[in-house]
């Protein structure tokens, strides 16, 4: 019996030792990755700006993870063609690229119903890709039913008035959303061929998960994979999704040695919170981001996000030349250095009322931070007269929700505080990079 136990102890410390070390290794790769990601590129005067001469040669719409809501597929194909059947700069939508997820189990009704979406809004001579996302990838027979449906490969490329667009939906491997070294060494491949003969203009890359350490939700959601086969290859832009990480946060923009953009939901977001991921903060199913892309031949590009449910774009980003690398302006050192501190106004107030479930609805103004950032938490807690703290947590900005509203809400339950009573709000704001506001705080009576 003590030669079994020993046994058995002396595996389970191999076991312990080998997680033990995987976990050391991949901390010692997160860490040398961030710095180096956070080291890179020039420190710019101003962010850029889209120059009034700028015409596009091309335009097309990106969206991801729709998890069937169809009807917000539909609102955005009629929305980007009302936007700019008319447009003065370029006049139409030469294509529609889906990034996956549009099923939520992979089955073949959603395959259906997805397409049919398609079919009904999208014009005969607009080209529409799509890829597979690991929520297709649940089926053991997702390639045999994208190709039935959509008619293509998972995998393919595309030429678009002389720009390369390469679509990868890639093959499962130990994961959801690992791929076969087969596959990757097709998207390199690709990418190497595409680069190789696209002169000056960007090569268009569509993936479903992030490349890991790139954009917003890339700590996670995402596959280390990709990072090699598109290091150095500063002609790719690549599209990502999987992470539901709202688009309108800055850091949903990133410049290495090449463009990372991660293109939000269009259902159901999902935030961090004290690096912590997974949150669902309130009204996350207000969700329906797109992505809106034109670039020249010349190798410049215009990024815009529009949000569907307030009708207007939220943020837009212009890369000059992709073909210079040491002109990238949407590094995490740039981005970061033109982020500030929040900061509450004189006419900063707080106030509490009781809400449909008789708990308290407590609401604030919103700090002010610089134009195409935001806040994204804000840390609070309540004292009363006496100057006890009866609460406190750390709460998600509600950024994402496109509106004119400048108060920001959170709920506390009923028997924390007492009706006519006052008490001392102290919030203060944290910016997508980590800086904090000062300290305010708001008397307010229950």
């Amino acid at each position: 019996m003590k030669k079994l136990l020993k046994g058995f102890l002396k595996t389970l410390g191999i076991i312990i030792g080998s997680v033990a070390s995987f976990l050391l290794v991949c901390c010692i790769v997160t860490l040398g990755w961030g710095a180096v990601q956070t080291s890179r590129g020039d420190i710019t005067e101003a962010l850029p700006s889209t120059p009034d001469d700028f015409k596009p040669e091309v335009r097309f719409v990106v969206f991801t993870d729709t998890h069937n809501e169809n009807e917000n597929v539909a609102d955005a194909i009629d929305t980007a063609y009302s936007l700019f059947d008319n447009d003065s700069e370029y006049k139409g939508v030469d294509a529609f690229f889906g990034l996956g997820d549009f099923s939520d189990i992979g089955s073949e009704e959603d395959y259906i119903a997805f397409v049919d979406t398609l079919k009904s809004h999208i014009r005969k001579e607009t080209v529409c890709i799509n890829i597979n996302g690991n929520h297709e990838m649940k089926s053991d027979i997702c390639d045999e039913l994208f190709k039935k449906h959509f008619g293509y490969d998972p995998n393919t490329v595309t030429q678009i008035k002389g720009f390369t667009f390469i679509s990868f939906s890639g093959e499962r491997s130990l994961t959801e959303w690992t791929f076969t070294p087969g596959s990757l060494k097709w998207l390199s491949d690709e990418v190497h061929k595409a680069e190789a003969e696209a002169g000056d203009k960007p090569v268009f890359v569509f993936v479903h998960p992030h490349p890991f350490g790139t954009v917003y939700g890339s700590s996670i959601w995402c596959t280390p994979q990709l990072n090699p086969v598109f290091a150095g290859h500063n002609k790719v832009i690549n599209f990502s999704g999987h992470s539901h990480f709202p688009m309108n946060d800055p850091r949903s923009i990133n410049q290495t040695t090449y463009t990372s953009v991660g293109v939000g939901a269009m259902a159901r977001f999902e935030l961090d919170k004290d690096y912590i991921v997974g949150q669902h903060p309130e009204r996350y199913e207000d969700a329906a981001q797109f992505c809106v892309v034109e670039a020249d031949i010349d190798g410049s590009v215009r990024i815009r996000g529009y949000d569907l449910l307030s009708d207007t774009f939220f943020c837009e980003y212009y890369i000059d030349d992709i073909n210079d690398e040491d002109s990238y302006a949407y590094t995490y050192k740039n981005m970061k250095a033109h982020d500030k501190a929040p900061a509450f106004g004189d006419d900063a107030v707080a106030c509490a009322a009781v809400d449909d479930n008789g708990d308290y609805r407590i609401s604030f103004t919103h700090a002010e931070v610089p134009e195409g950032y935001i806040v994204h938490e804000y840390k609070v807690s309540i004292t009363d007269e006496n100057g006890k703290e009866i609460y406190k947590d750390n709460i998600i900005s509600d950024y994402y929700i496109i509106d004119d509203i400048d108060i920001q809400g959170f709920t506390v339950a009923k028997d924390l505080l007492e009706s006519g009573k006052a008490y001392i709000l102290t919030v203060t704001a944290e910016s997508a990079y980590h800086f904090d506001s000062e300290p305010v705080s708001l008397n307010f009576n229950v």
